[in-house]
């Protein structure tokens, strides 16, 4: 079987990969392990110099890096080199830090000493989507690998190219053979990984579905997981914010990825008295981004990843309008080759409708009209999501309150549209799953939390 690669800009096969065989898998899966018997035992000195050299081969690769990603999963070249350069920042953070933030810790007690180490689990699989093809991974590898574990990567599959590359990435770097090896598996193979005996821990980033079908089958074998999955993150512009300065912060937030993102902004919750202003300058500011060749350094968006994901992001539009939403702009499949579709606004956007009960993967923004912050608050929270959200408004201590005590949600942004950042814990409540990546939080969920005890 192989793996085929459709550029999504064209429609055209660009090229194909041979699946990892059920045989290969094992065998992967045995070399990791046994590159981890002695990667645990690595200083974390000796772990940091191949994860430093990893982050020099991701700004000097930044180029190639991000015209493949553009070829395989339509990413405009400026931002998949912002990505590598991202992932890069994330090597060095982990690769200076893990030590402090695994360090023993002292408990007083009555024991002549008590102390807790944070020993490395071992092979931990990771199952990764293709809209962040570097990041997602190297957010997890790099803590997981720096903690002294071995890590399996089952990456989406319309991205083998890129996930060969971050394989080929960690050998370059001088981490030992086998303790990083990447599966081209689909995911029916998924299971027969997650139950090896030899497989710790399992992290998912993706969809609700398949977050609870890697969950339950990890549960059924006592496995530790951490579920990053959807979100319809709510951005809460409130009846004092600036509606030019939040029309711009909320469109950087909607079209980031070209809206393909879990943290991406997607339901606009407007106070009434500010709603006017704000949908003129969303609207004037949607229509100002430039689509076009990902390879195109002036292309702000490029296709959608796949043509069949634009087809059921239309879908949701077009039932949306159909329950009384209206499209101010876009909404419409353009003619010519490509899995393009324009940015788009909807407003009067209501209970029931796909565009506020469902999360819109791509470049369409959903304006949900409100009387006051009270409503507003509800509204945000009216979600089975809880990824990101923000709140816009020219009182920052007002929008901090909102933000750190009335919101349900992983992460919280004030007059700035969310993104994740590797000196801070990423991660969703609710159907948005759980756990958390990143930050010191991150690097202690794939460990052993291990209490010793020594008697007088």
């Amino acid at each position: 079987m192989a793996l085929h690669v459709i550029d999504p800009s064209s429609g055209e096969r660009v090229a194909s990969y041979e699946e990892t065989t059920p045989g290969k898998t094992r065998e992967y899966i045995a070399s990791a392990d046994r590159a981890f018997r002695e990667w645990r035992r690595a200083s974390f000195s000796e772990r940091g110099a191949p994860m430093r050299r990893a982050a020099e081969l991701l700004r000097s690769g930044a180029p190639g890096y991000a015209r493949l990603m553009a070829r395989e999963m339509g990413k405009p070249v400026r931002d998949g080199a912002a990505e590598v350069v991202k992932c890069a920042a994330a090597c060095d953070y982990f690769a200076g830090n893990a030590e402090r933030f695994l360090a023993r810790e002292t408990v007083a007690t009555e024991a002549r000493r008590s102390f807790i180490t944070f020993d490395p689990l071992g092979v931990v699989l990771a199952v990764m989507p293709w809209n962040f093809p570097f990041w997602q991974v190297i957010r997890f590898a790099a803590p997981a690998l720096m903690a002294g574990n071995a890590a399996l990567l089952k990456h989406a599959a319309n991205v083998p190219g890129c996930a060969m590359a971050l394989e080929e990435l960690f050998q370059r770097a001088g981490f030992p053979p086998g303790l990083f090896r990447t599966l081209l598996i689909g995911n029916d193979a998924v299971a027969a990984v997650i139950e090896h005996p030899l497989v710790r821990a399992v992290t998912l980033t993706g969809s609700g579905p398949a977050g609870r079908a890697v969950a339950s089958r990890a549960g059924a074998h006592l496995k530790k997981t951490v579920l990053e999955l959807g979100g319809s993150d709510p951005y809460l512009v409130l009846a004092d914010a600036d509606a030019a300065k939040a029309a711009e912060i909320s469109a950087r937030g909607r079209l980031v990825n070209g809206g393909q993102s879990c943290i991406a902004a997607k339901r606009f919750i407007v106070v009434e008295p500010v709603r006017r202003r704000f949908e003129e300058a969303f609207v004037a500011r949607m229509r100002a981004a430039r689509v076009g060749d990902p390879l195109d350094p002036a292309t702000e968006i490029g296709p959608l990843a796949r043509h069949d994901l634009r087809d059921a992001l239309h879908r949701q539009v077009t039932a949306s309008v159909a329950k009384g939403a209206k499209c101010l702009t876009g909404g419409t499949i353009p003619e010519g080759r490509g899995a393009f579709y324009p940015p788009t606004v909807l407003t009067d956007v209501r209970a029931g409708m796909p565009a506020y009960e469902e999360e819109l993967f791509g470049p369409v923004a959903a304006v949900i009209p409100v009387r006051d912050e009270a409503e507003a608050i509800a509204v945000a929270n009216d979600s089975e999501f809880g990824l990101g959200a923000a709140v816009l408004t020219g009182d920052a201590a007002r929008g901090e309150r909102i933000a750190a005590e009335l919101i349900e949600s992983g992460t919280v942004f004030v007059n700035d549209n969310v993104r994740s950042d590797q000196r801070l814990p990423f991660g969703g409540i609710k159907s948005s799953g759980y756990g958390r990546e990143l930050s010191a939080y991150g690097i202690r969920e794939f460990v052993n939390i291990k209490t010793v005890v020594v008697a007088p």
